[in-house]
């Protein structure tokens, strides 16, 4: 993330939550799919789920302090994102959806993420019990239909933008079962499945694509623990890149065979290491250890009610041993939306609402 102040980057973000009201008639709908990093309370509603957050000290600084199965001690990127584009946070999950909420003159997108899911359908699904990338697409199937019959269905396509974060969990469970796959065959079948769910999507009329990769999740609390020097997992971090890389050519290749499809690509990687590189700025002054956790760097169990907790959480990067803080996710998200190409390609989110 640019070398800007945090009074700076405040302010950016204030104007851009000023950028539509969320009953302008002209503000985008957003939907929103992938995994703990963009969960708003999916999880929720699995009551096996092994992958949730809807318990202290979660959401310690949401209004009222209230855990609410976001991986977060208050708003993630999902809300602040949304913020920019008008709504009061991020739309709900698709789960607690009722009919008065799809007919709202309101309405403003849904929520499909789930922590712990990832491209493959497996990630995540036998041990954690959450929903897998392809089951969110038919979710918002289910919805487009609905929204269809109540709206009209070009008002569900045209006015939308489609924000996608996910991949880390394929990236885990590929690194820590020292599989015997070569790292270039599962990486091209791990884009493969990406194209493909994005070709389900734009097949259910999606055009404008916010796609947020991989940060660099070798330097995770959890991830430190297990270099004795406590510095990130470079073999970990490189498959990070090499993902970046590859989604930025399969985006590049369907913007070419879609000639209506419009996307912004953050390059989660960067705007995160700029940030673990140079921290003070940014007004971080702790990138390695979680606020909230146990054992070494808090890094070796997650958030829970008798878990450790810092006071001084808008100076952590880190949340909990996998997700970042509020701040971070709230500088992330201005990035997003207001960044230049070092950071997001080949337009940033904003523009991508205009485009």
């Amino acid at each position: 993330m640019e070398n800007i102040s945090w009074a700076v980057v405040s302010l950016v973000l204030c104007v851009a939550i000023g950028f539509v009201s969320p009953a302008d008639p002209g503000a985008p709908l957003i939907f929103i799919f992938g995994d703990s990093t963009a969960d708003v309370g999916t999880n929720n509603f699995l009551p096996t789920s092994m992958a949730r957050a809807d318990f202290p000290h979660n959401g310690i600084d949401f209004p009222s302090s209230e855990p609410t199965g976001r991986f977060s001690n208050g708003l993630n990127s999902a809300d602040f994102l949304s913020m920019a584009f008008g709504l009061k946070r991020s739309p709900p999950p698709f789960f607690s959806l009722n009919a008065t909420y799809l007919s709202n003159k309101t309405f403003g997108g849904v929520n499909f993420a789930s922590g712990g899911s990832g491209l493959f359908d497996i990630t995540g699904k036998k041990s954690k019990n959450v929903v897998p990338l392809a089951e969110q697409i038919q979710q918002f199937s289910t919805v487009k239909s609905n929204l269809t019959a109540i709206k009209g269905g070009r008002r569900v396509t045209e006015r939308s933008l489609f924000f996608i974060s996910v991949g880390s969990n394929d990236l885990f469970g590929y690194y820590h079962s020292n599989s015997s796959i070569p790292k270039e065959e599962f990486l091209s079948s791990l884009l493969l499945a990406y194209e493909n769910h994005l070709k389900g999507l734009i097949d259910l009329g999606a055009r404008k694509f916010g796609i947020i990769s991989i940060a660099p999740i070798g330097c995770c609390p959890s991830q430190r623990v297990h270099n004795a020097s406590g510095g990130c997992l470079e073999d970990l971090n490189d498959l990070a890149v090499t993902f970046h890389s590859r989604l930025d050519a399969l985006m590049s290749k369907l913007s070419s065979e879609y000639k209506d499809v419009k996307y912004a690509l953050g390059n989660a990687f960067e705007m995160t290491i700029n940030v673990i590189r140079n921290p003070l700025p940014f007004n971080f002054t702790q990138v390695e250890a979680a606020c909230c956790g146990a054992g070494k760097l808090n890094g070796e169990s997650f958030c829970s009610p008798n878990a450790t907790l810092c006071l001084n959480r808008d100076n952590y990067l880190f949340w909990d041993l996998f997700h970042p803080t509020q701040a971070a996710s709230k500088l992330a998200a201005v990035t997003l939306f207001n960044g230049g190409p070092q950071f997001v390609t080949p337009i940033n989110f904003a523009q991508l609402a205009m485009a």
